[in-house]
């Protein structure tokens, strides 16, 4: 039988909100493995852990990863509070990053002991799912060797450029963070940091590389078809 994930939009949250909501999540699914392989269940039928990917969008934040630099962030704190942007040292991999509205962010919430037990195929799955979306728009996404996420001419010197960050982390196989999409959003905000910590590389978002505003609900569509197409799984969107 296919996995089934369960699909919510939690619209407009604050990032920090969002990170507690994800972390309960996953410490339900941890709690359930642990009490299913210590017999706490023996008399019951276990409770089984659920999937779940969650879509939202942030109001401006920088986001540093375990692994980044601060050193890529190239605002002081007062400027950051003058110019109503947050900053959030996070326990996802990778580097600096920028969240704001005009992008698709999905936390996928998996237990990949029931799809597979490796990080790296994890990765280059979620970069198919956002790569089979932008093709939908005319957009060659493809992947940019020893760099995760998904990027424009990444080999064109002088072309590169991101359009989707990725960054995860995993307890006892247990997926959270995850990916976000440049759709509408400002890239100016780019500007205030290395992105990724990649300084010879660009960013860019989807309506600047065709030309016109794609709505927002559309992408969400698109990547939640797609990501039951690349994990084979069954998608259901919950309102809560």
């Amino acid at each position: 039988m296919k996995q089934q994930i369960s699909v919510k939009d939690l619209g407009l949250v604050p990032y920090q909100a969002a990170w507690d909501y994800q972390e309960r999540l996953l410490q339900e699914n941890v709690q359930r493995k642990g009490a299913a392989r210590s017999g706490e269940t023996a008399v019951s039928a276990p409770v089984p852990t659920q999937h779940y990917l969650l879509f939202c969008e942030h109001p401006p934040v920088y986001t540093l990863g375990k692994s980044g630099h601060l050193e890529n962030l190239l605002l002081s704190r007062q400027q950051l509070e003058e110019k109503g942007i947050a900053f959030v040292q996070t326990n996802r991999g990778g580097d600096i990053t920028f969240h704001g509205e005009g992008q698709v962010v999905g936390y996928p919430i998996l237990d990949l002991e029931r799809f597979f037990t490796d990080i790296g195929k994890y990765l280059r799955f979620l970069e198919e799912v956002i790569i089979r979306m932008l093709a939908d728009y005319g957009v060659k996404g493809e992947r940019s060797a020893g760099e995760t996420g998904v990027w424009i001419d990444p080999e064109v010197p002088g072309r590169a450029r991101k359009i989707c960050a990725m960054g995860v982390r995993c307890s006892r196989w247990v997926t959270m963070h995850g990916f976000a999409v440049n759709i509408q959003t400002d890239m100016g905000y780019f500007s205030n940091i290395i992105a990724c910590g990649i300084a010879d590389k660009q960013v860019t978002s989807l309506d600047r590389e065709i030309g016109r505003a794609v709505p927002l609900g559309e992408v969400r569509e698109k990547i939640t078809r797609y990501f039951g197409e690349v994990f084979e799984a069954e998608m259901i969107s919950r309102d809560n």
